[in-house]
């Protein structure tokens, strides 16, 4: 056992319980519970792991998913790496887990969304491509579901008011962050957002597969935590009607072994990498949309001027108003220069999405994409505020736009070759399926709210 593993397991010293967990593609957390005596004894195996249904990984409210079967089982194996106590839950510990092909060791799955990302950063890698990600988690606290009530009614940005000393939003806020530190997980602020009731988290960067793990820790814990309090978090893209709703922003470093690809353009303060990267971001955004906003509600909070990120394919330099944002990019910023991709929400499995991101700039690293980027940064407004004739002189191209729909997002995610060839056909399509099933399963209630209800509980 290395000195790092033995570290780890240390966290096992008192618990009582283990909660083996994995994402499925709908963005389920999905879970075994085990006594620690019963996870010890797994983990003491020569090849740790327990069983687990194929089921398991397509079915939507127990509806199963085209090319899904109810036969067969994978093995789901523990990564003790990503071992973290339960602040929240005393003597309780959380494992991430992988799956593996049952019969045959160390055979991994090509729909396990952790190995999808594990695999994408290390194609990332052989191109020269390393990175660290941060997320900004978006979520509203309800005190009902049905009907959906938040915590207030007032829009609030940034402001005081909306965690007054003594009230339960912010006891539960201190209680979520204080949490995420003492599993281990950077919080680098937390403020009141635009929507009634609604907060945000920033957590700190990590490399990609470690910032989903941490991704799905925190928002079980902000589950968690509100549960306790007796109040409902969601993290739904799509609460109220007049109002924000919520995202999940994804900021992303690129970190080259080649010194020559870091050099800066002059004509747009981008890196040759940079330029590459958002490039392939481009070429792919439509596509890349399914895996980023994989509901119909998502579309809902797409839309010009509400900072979500407009309706064109378009970068811009600390522009909100755009859906690929270069961030700190004046000198002196330079250690936390990233780019943002605004439209990405908590709907989006965080392994199969940042696959997603990583995979399309990756093509564009691929293909020399630097010289060929021309499309220049939109500045102050969105790219619909600066008319047919502005955006012409940026390179935005009119047919550039955000697809409008959930199925005009698929429809491009089955035809992209960049996708096919990265993750394969069988995941794509068996994603695109089950995705197909939720969508259905959340379209079930006849009445408006009830279909807001149960979204808000799902999500």
């Amino acid at each position: 056992m290395s000195s790092v593993t033995a570290q780890k397991t240390n966290i096992l010293d008192g618990a009582r319980f283990v909660r083996l967990q994995f994402v499925d593609g709908a963005n389920i957390v999905r879970y075994r519970i085990f006594p620690v005596t019963s996870f010890r004894a797994v983990l003491a195996k020569k090849h740790p792991r327990v069983n687990i249904a194929k089921a398991t990984l397509g079915v939507a409210f127990l509806h199963l998913a085209e090319g899904f079967s109810a036969s067969g089982e994978y093995y789901l194996v523990p990564d003790v790496s990503t071992l973290r106590t339960l602040p929240y839950k005393p003597g309780h510990v959380s494992c991430m887990g992988s799956l593996e092909e049952k019969g045959r060791i160390k055979t991994e799955v090509d729909i396990c969304p952790r190995t999808v990302l594990k695999k994408t950063v290390t194609r990332a890698r052989e191109q020269g491509v390393e990175f660290q990600v941060g997320f900004e988690i978006e979520f509203i606290l309800l005190s009902s579901t049905s009907p959906v009530v938040p915590v207030h009614k007032f829009e609030h940005y940034t402001s005081s008011l909306a965690l007054p000393a003594g009230s339960v939003a912010e006891t539960v806020l201190e209680e979520i962050v204080e949490s995420l530190q003492e599993s281990g997980i950077e919080v680098i602020m937390y403020h009141p957002e635009a929507a009634p009731g609604q907060y945000e988290i920033v957590t700190g960067p990590l490399p990609p597969l470690e910032a989903a793990d941490a991704l799905v820790h925190s928002r079980e814990t902000i589950y968690g935590i509100a549960s306790k309090h007796g109040l409902r978090a969601t993290l739904a893209p799509n609460v109220h009607d007049e109002s924000a709703g919520s995202g999940a922003h994804v900021h992303i470093s690129l970190h080259s072994t080649n010194p020559t690809s870091s050099s800066t353009r002059s004509n747009d303060a981008l890196t040759d990498l940079e330029a590459s990267f958002i490039s392939g971001l481009v070429n792919e955004f439509p596509a890349l949309m399914a895996l980023t906003l994989p509901l119909p509600t998502s579309y809902a909070r797409v839309a010009d001027g509400v900072w979500s990120g407009g309706t064109y394919i378009c970068w811009g330099i600390d522009n909100r108003e755009v859906p690929i944002r270069l961030c700190n990019a004046w000198p002196g910023e330079e250690a936390s220069r990233n780019i943002e991709v605004k439209m990405v929400d908590a709907t989006a499995n965080p392994y199969i999405s940042l696959a997603g991101i990583i995979t399309a700039g990756i093509e564009g690293v691929r293909n020399g994409d630097a010289k060929s980027f021309t499309m220049k940064p939109c500045m102050d407004v969105s790219a619909v505020e600066k008319g047919e004739k502005g955006r012409a002189e940026l390179g935005i191209r009119e047919d550039q736009k955000i697809p409008s729909s959930w199925e005009e997002a698929c429809t491009r995610l089955k035809e992209s070759e960049v996708f096919r060839r990265a993750f394969g056909s069988e995941m794509i399509d068996k994603y695109l399926a089950l995705n197909k099933t939720m969508v259905k399963a959340l379209d079930g209630p006849t009445d408006k709210e009830e279909k807001r209800s149960l979204l808000v509980q799902m999500y």
